[in-house]
């Protein structure tokens, strides 16, 4: 298990630079079906055998989301969910958004 997940996600106040993709490359190993598309955002797609699996598993990604001040952006469909994370303030990638995938991961 990461210890990504240990850690809290922490806002981003803005006028950072996002990840490079070096920074990136060592994050994204501690993750699991994570990818990173064009070094901006995190994708994941979680598959499951009906609508209401995959609603109950939202419904548990909505609540970490909550707790944890970062709110990834959610395609709920029949049998899947797919997750996209990144850092609005900053237009890309934070160790935030890594964490944040981490905790999903726990859960899904």
């Amino acid at each position: 298990m990461s210890q990504l997940a240990e850690k809290r996600c922490i806002p981003c106040r803005g006028g950072i630079p996002p990840l490079t993709a070096e920074e990136i490359k060592p994050l994204l190993d501690q993750l699991e079906g994570w990818s990173v598309a064009d070094h901006h955002h995190l994708r994941k797609l979680v598959q499951f055998p009906d609508f209401k699996t995959a609603l109950n598993f939202t419904n548990k990604v909505g609540a970490l989301a909550e707790e944890e001040d970062h709110h990834p952006d959610i395609y709920l469909a029949w049998g899947k969910v797919e997750l996209t994370l990144w850092t609005h303030k900053i237009d890309g990638l934070t160790e935030s958004d890594f964490v944040m995938a981490a905790k999903i991961d726990r859960i899904s």
